[in-house]
């Protein structure tokens, strides 16, 4: 076992106190055969891919430790129908997105995008946790919502569960959902996020859990991240964008689009809702620009915004139209200078973590 090693790697069977999000697998499986603990993202996948990705996933790491983590908001409608939510868009907003395609010349995709797939409902969800359940996962982990069913489930066929959380007013009701760890994300953060900074967020979250441990999110991009994550009462930490220049993840990517990440500062990231509807922090680019524009609409509600911009977004990806090419990111994007392997990253981690504390 590792310096860093407390209670929390003890508890899950791991080297390290360090949780990474992806949304590829192969990055999922090399966090947790580094020594931390893998959390794949699946909240845009259909349940069977989730149920053939996770048993990948497993296979890839042996016995060894993973998470799975889901969107799962309130307020959803209950059916997957892409009809019933095109019936409420407006057509001014469906005039601005079809401006930004001839603008800059976008070619039409060959199928739904990725956030139009299928429609965020309450019937998708129920399905997405069926294969999250029917699998032999260590961690389930939930983005936004903590449903207690869900919860109570997971918990009843073995898994750990966990709650993101972003602000202090959170906290009850996180808990009364009976995760067993809490992850207190910080505004640094990448994809959806909230607005207090992480060195002030997690003291107030660690003092209001008690007994259940915390990870420190947002930002952590560095060991010295690491150690002053544990300094705030942290035990542990989550992070996602530091794993994003990988050469695993980056082996799936445009290469634009990894230049852009590479030569991204802290500054270069923007907090939008034009991506879900939700507050989302991502890489500035044309596609941010146009929705900041004086004369742009304001974005509409998850799921309406997912179907009105999904196809064109995965038409974007799927040209690669460099200028609207983006990512979620957090803040720590400024630390991504260049692709190294999943198990450099980590050790970095580590030794500047130790010498750090």
């Amino acid at each position: 076992m590792g310096a860093l090693t407390n209670d929390l790697c003890r508890q899950f069977g791991i080297e390290h106190p360090i949780f990474g999000f992806a949304h590829d697998i192969a990055t999922v499986a090399a966090i947790t055969n580094a020594g931390g603990l893998g959390v794949y993202g699946a909240t845009r996948r259909f349940p069977h891919e989730i149920a053939d990705e996770l048993a990948e996933i497993r296979r890839l790491v042996g016995s060894k430790p993973f998470g799975v983590d889901l969107v799962l908001p309130d307020g959803m409608p209950e059916h997957n129908s892409r009809d019933a939510i095109e019936a409420h868009i407006p057509d001014e907003h469906r005039a601005f997105v079809a401006g930004i395609a001839e603008k800059y010349a976008v070619d039409e995709p060959s199928g739904p995008g990725m956030r139009t797939r299928f429609i965020r409902s309450a019937e998708i969800e129920e399905q997405q946790l069926e294969a999250v359940m029917a699998s032999d996962v260590d961690l389930f982990a939930c983005g936004i919502g903590a449903p207690r069913p869900a919860v109570d489930r997971a918990k009843e066929l073995g898994k750990t569960t966990a709650a993101l959380i972003g602000s202090p007013r959170h906290v009850r009701r996180a808990l009364a959902s009976g995760v067993d760890l809490i992850v207190a994300q910080g505004a640094e953060a990448g994809a959806h996020t909230g607005t207090i900074g992480t060195f002030s967020l997690v003291p107030q979250i660690v003092d209001a859990c008690g007994d259940i441990p915390v990870l420190a999110a947002g930002g952590v991009s560095t060991g010295r991240h690491v150690a002053a994550s544990l300094a705030l009462g942290a035990q542990g930490v989550w992070a996602g964008t530091i794993w994003l220049t990988s050469t695993e993840h980056t082996a799936h990517m445009p290469d634009a689009l990894v230049d852009k990440l590479l030569s991204a500062t802290s500054a270069d990231t923007v907090i939008t809702r034009s991506e879900s509807g939700k507050t989302f922090r991502q890489i500035r680019s044309a596609w941010s620009d146009e929705w900041e524009a004086p004369d742009a609409p304001t974005p509409l509600k998850m799921p309406y915004q997912d179907v009105l911009v999904g196809d064109l977004l995965g038409a974007i990806d799927e040209h690669e139209v460099e200028p609207l090419l983006h990512s979620g990111a957090g803040q720590g994007i400024g630390y991504a200078t260049e692709v190294r392997p999943v198990a450099d990253i980590m050790a970095s981690l580590l030794s500047e973590a130790e010498a750090a504390r």
